[in-house]
């Protein structure tokens, strides 16, 4: 689908839209960050009255105003930029007589350096528990296993996958039921750059609910249905479960709240505690680029703590 349509201040954001969805086969939530980027310039530039054409001033005067006028974080500043100026080179490659006002123009878009916050294990086990297992209900029922299954059920299952498959949030609730195969052990996934790949369900619990779960899906709804839906029956959206994530963390008190990314750290950092080699770590997330996927070994605090114990270099001197 297409977000905007038209020209916004003769900000070409459908066009680019169209750009990177066919060619460069960006995802939807990419998409949306793009349209929220060329927006906001749009405004600004409204705002302003720049020309049809900026300079690479006004590209810093917008900077300046995202900084001091709307105290946007340094990655948001950075990632306006970002798309600010692809949006101005797919500009210039299509029309040679136009320079980007990027050209040439350096700009400081570093922004601090942040340890991912993975969910930690006991509080993982308190959400897990507060979920009842599918597995648990009339195996006689077809229903149960469909639009039948209580909410909190569902949302269990779903941060029990995103903790076994590392799955961004976006790649889980785009998932139809013909996306799964090796009765319900491996999942087929469309990842970031339209780039395939396959997780696997690990697990004898998780796979038992989960097959019960698809084969419900299956059987009530057909192969092409979404996997996941909400109430009405529709596709249950990124939003849609953070929205239950925040309201599960109110529940159990947990601070920070939850979020779907939050269980993707977890998912690495617990696989590289427990000693996973750091390229199947890589394969597993879909990381084009395994400098990406060595952030978690960074805090990998269980396995520092273990060797610390055992180690023991103390007593080993107590010794001497």
């Amino acid at each position: 689908m297409s977000y905007m349509r038209g020209n916004m201040n003769n900000i070409r954001i459908d066009e680019f839209e169209g750009y990177c969805r066919e060619q460069l086969g960006l995802s939807e939530h990419s998409l949306r960050a793009y349209r929220q980027d060329l927006t906001a310039f749009s405004k600004f530039k409204q705002k302003s009255k720049l020309s049809e054409h900026p300079s690479a001033n006004d590209v810093i005067d917008f900077q300046k105003n995202l900084r001091e006028e709307q105290k946007a974080s340094p990655a948001t500043i950075r990632r306006r930029l970002v798309t600010l100026r692809s949006y101005y080179s797919w500009l210039a490659e299509n029309n040679t007589s136009f320079a980007s006002p990027f050209e040439g123009l350096r700009l400081d878009m570093k922004i601090p350096k942040r340890l991912p916050r993975p969910v930690d294990r006991p509080t993982l086990g308190a959400v897990f528990r507060s979920a009842q297992h599918i597995v648990q209900l009339n195996p006689c029922d077809d229903r149960s296993a469909s639009s039948e299954i209580p909410a909190v059920q569902i949302t269990g299952l779903i941060a029990r996958l995103l903790i076994v498959t590392g799955l961004r949030i976006g790649e889980l609730t785009f998932l139809r039921v013909c996306d799964i195969t090796g009765a319900a052990t491996q999942v087929r996934v469309r990842g970031k750059g339209n780039r395939e790949r396959t997780v696997y369900v690990a697990n004898d619990r998780l796979q038992t609910d989960f097959r019960r779960f698809w084969e419900g899906r299956y059987n009530v709804a057909g192969s092409q249905a979404w996997l996941f839906t909400n109430s009405n029956g529709d596709r249950l959206t990124s939003q849609a479960f953070r929205k239950r994530l925040r309201t599960l963390s109110k529940a159990l008190r947990i601070e920070p709240h939850l979020t779907p990314h939050r269980f993707r750290h977890s998912a690495a950092t617990l696989l590289i505690e427990e000693g996973v080699d750091i390229r199947l770590v890589q394969r597993l997330l879909g990381h084009a680029s395994i400098a990406t996927t060595e952030i978690y070994t960074k805090v990998s605090d269980n396995s520092l703590s273990s060797a610390v114990t055992a180690a023991d270099t103390l007593a080993k001197v107590d010794a001497c």
